[in-house]
């Protein structure tokens, strides 16, 4: 009865907000969201076969889930759900079935207006449930991808450390490699070379994890005509893991960006536009931010946040640009949201 009443509170105040209800499916085709999202909920989903063979999953994400109906379906862009995302989890003590209150603004087309309006929503939803002790946390996963292509280094090691940031774990094995000049094996290369071959043999049109073939033989081009060793590349290890190691609280994040960029010799406006961060000054609850954070989920693309109450995280979110692309629109579709986890309230 009380999770009732909570959630009867959170919603009436996604719709004073200007949300709308939409209900994304519970079933969705397993092919369809590990072939366009990659491998993000691969080893997580629920998966079973229907009666006609094919495979199935319950939904591992509602705002994959509300995305994809948006493209089937044409919903409102302006939208909140109520329901539960499925997935395994390796964390001790982790639920397999996760209670979830979200909205979303997709088609997003002010993104200051629209991340502030994201995060203020949960906020006043928060404040509603009479939640104490708020405190914010956020980062910027662009700014990553900024740095990254500021730097002097083989195009080949841009793609591949912006690609897999959101795996630290095997990012902090990439930045070894680098700095070790240990790129892949020869093996690997080889392996990429006849793959290379072989696909410009296929329909150039056809899709394989949301990208054309011609768009993966373009890549492939690069990635084996671009030079595998270069000078610096410990120097530019050393800025990366430097970078990461940022926190500090809202108010003093140019200073402290500023004094990095100053200190690496970097060209001082990698950092210049922070409109969406520094908006978020104007709420009166205490923000901190990490350039560390957000790095779990494939899909975000910018501001990401996580609310918290106390020590406990009741909500997150962030900006994902080219998750509608890659589950099938025609082009980037600007798209920002957030859950309250209703397990942790």
């Amino acid at each position: 009865m009380k999770s009732k009443k909570l959630s009867d509170k959170i919603i009436s105040t996604f719709k004073s907000n200007g949300f709308s209800l939409s209900e994304p499916d519970v079933l969705l085709d397993s092919e369809y969201i590990i072939q366009r999202s990659g491998e993000i909920f691969k080893r997580s989903m629920l998966t079973f076969e229907n009666k006609d063979g094919k495979l199935m999953c319950l939904r591992p994400d509602l705002t994959v889930a509300s995305c994809i109906k948006y493209l089937e379906k044409k919903t409102n862009s302006k939208i909140y759900y109520s329901g539960q995302a499925y997935r395994r989890n390796n964390k001790k003590n982790s639920e397999l079935i996760n209670e979830q209150l979200g909205v979303e603004i997709l088609g997003s087309k002010n993104q200051l207006r629209d991340d502030y309006k994201v995060i203020q929503t949960i906020l006043n939803s928060a404040i509603k449930i009479k939640r104490k002790k708020i405190k914010i946390k956020v980062g910027d996963i662009s700014l990553f991808k900024r740095l990254v292509n500021s730097l002097e280094m083989p195009e080949r090691w841009k793609l591949r450390l912006i690609r897999h940031f959101w795996r630290p774990k095997y990012f902090d094995e990439l930045l070894k490699r680098l700095e070790k000049n240990s790129d892949i094996d020869s093996v690997e290369f080889d392996t990429d070379k006849r793959r290379f071959y072989e696909m410009k043999e296929m329909g150039q049109n056809k899709l394989i994890a949301g990208r054309s073939i011609s768009e993966i033989l373009k890549r492939f081009e690069k990635k084996i005509k671009d030079p595998r060793s270069f000078k610096g590349r410990k120097k530019v290890v050393k800025i990366i893991k430097s970078f990461l190691k940022i926190s500090c609280k809202l108010p003093n994040i140019e200073k402290t960006l500023l004094t990095f960029v100053k200190k690496n010799n970097l060209n001082q406006n990698i950092f210049k536009e922070l409109k969406s961060i520094q908006n978020l000054k104007k709420f009166k609850q205490e923000i901190y931010f990490s350039t560390n954070f957000g790095r779990d989920i494939e899909y975000y693309t910018g501001i990401v946040f996580e609310v918290f109450s106390g020590n406990k995280e009741i909500a997150r979110g962030g900006r994902y640009d080219d998750l509608l692309k890659s589950l099938g629109a025609k082009k980037s579709i600007p798209a920002v949201g957030a859950a309250i986890n209703l397990n942790n309230i």
